[in-house]
């Protein structure tokens, strides 16, 4: 039994960790020697092949190993599962290792198509240029936000972008510096009480919106561990971040499942299934949606109808998403705690 509450609590951590994860991050540490080697120019020339017009690359897609050769503009560069910004954190270390003037002009392609996508209310929408469905939300799924504020906060404070005119460090800078108030005030409130946030917001009012037909309006217990661990990397965090981080934290561990396992098994069909069932032994859970007023554990078929119970939805959205995990523990049991002893008020 604990076997398999050990495997489904991996592969829920690999949720978002695996679908980050694009192919040029696999060398973006590479020694200089093997960015000026024939085989380290031949994968950057490759990720250049398929950076779009505007700047971006699509996602899913082996930009290393492969040269696109189709037409750029059927390409549809996204900032979601990891594409774009970890083709720009190669580029940067493919033009710091060769000075090749090729990669640098990418790399300023793509950094600028970054800059001009943020909205003035400070968020990024997964796609650029806007469409017109729920890829135009402000865009915490998949951690797009937070990689987007990560890379822009070393593009202004790093020496591995030193290579960069000032103008383009201060714009990072300030861009950051907006994303952050977005996170700050597109936090859910619930009473008096900070909790977390939605997987994506309305990009004009900041208010939880609707993604696909099983994604909600919701509190989310997946997306809002990636939006606290960057408050918390904040070094110099003012005092609306650090409530920020303590009213997120706090309503990790209000709503956190006890006793409670999730399980994979094989039904009297033999199809593969998931259930939730009673584990005295079992580690927290948490739920991927939580119900926004109440913080029960909500849960949609694809005809977008609330549920309250795993067992009430379809069997293929039952296997097909991640409608429980074990995504704060880490936060919860060591990162949480290292953070506010160093950021505890001096009166405690």
């Amino acid at each position: 039994m604990k076997l398999q509450l050990t495997v489904t609590c991996i592969l829920c951590l690999l949720f978002l960790s695996s679908s980050n994860a694009t192919v040029p991050s696999q060398y973006a540490k590479q020694a200089a020697e093997w960015f000026q080697s024939e085989e380290g120019r031949r994968i950057a020339d490759n990720v250049l092949t398929w950076q779009t017009p505007h700047g971006s690359w699509p996602k899913n897609r082996d930009t290393a190993s492969e040269r696109f050769d189709g037409k750029s503009d059927d390409l549809n560069g996204t900032f979601d599962n990891g594409a774009t910004t970890n083709e720009l954190r190669f580029l940067a270390r493919a033009f710091r290792a060769t000075t090749e003037p090729r990669y640098e002009q990418a790399f300023l392609k793509g950094l600028s198509h970054i800059l001009e996508a943020q909205y003035p209310t400070g968020g990024w929408p997964q796609f650029y240029p806007l469409s017109k469905g729920y890829h135009r939300h402000i865009t915490f799924n998949d951690n797009a936000m937070v990689r987007i504020l990560e890379l822009l906060r070393d593009v202004s404070e790093s020496s591995n972008y030193g290579f960069l005119k000032t103008e383009y460090r201060t714009k990072a800078k300030g861009a950051v510096t907006k994303g952050i108030d977005c996170i700050l005030r597109t936090q859910i409130k619930q009473g008096d009480k900070l909790t977390a946030w939605c997987a994506q917001h309305d990009e004009k009012t900041l208010e939880p919106a609707w993604a696909r037909s099983y994604e909600p309006p919701s509190i989310s217990g997946a997306e809002s561990v990636g939006v606290v661990r960057f408050l918390m990397s904040v070094e110099e965090p003012t005092p609306a971040i650090i409530a920020a981080v303590e009213g997120a934290v706090g309503w990790f561990r209000d709503v956190a499942i006890h006793g409670m396992r999730f399980d994979e098994f094989t039904d009297a069909e033999g199809q593969d299934d998931k259930r939730i069932v009673a584990d005295p032994d079992a580690g927290p859970l948490w739920a991927r949606f939580y119900e926004i007023g109440s913080n029960r554990p909500i849960f949609l078929d694809r005809d977008s109808v609330v549920r309250y119970s795993l067992s009430e939805i379809g069997q293929e959205r039952r296997n097909g998403y991640a409608y429980y995990g074990s995504w704060p523990t880490r936060l919860l049991t060591d990162e949480y705690p290292r953070w506010r002893e160093k950021h505890k008020p001096s009166k405690e």
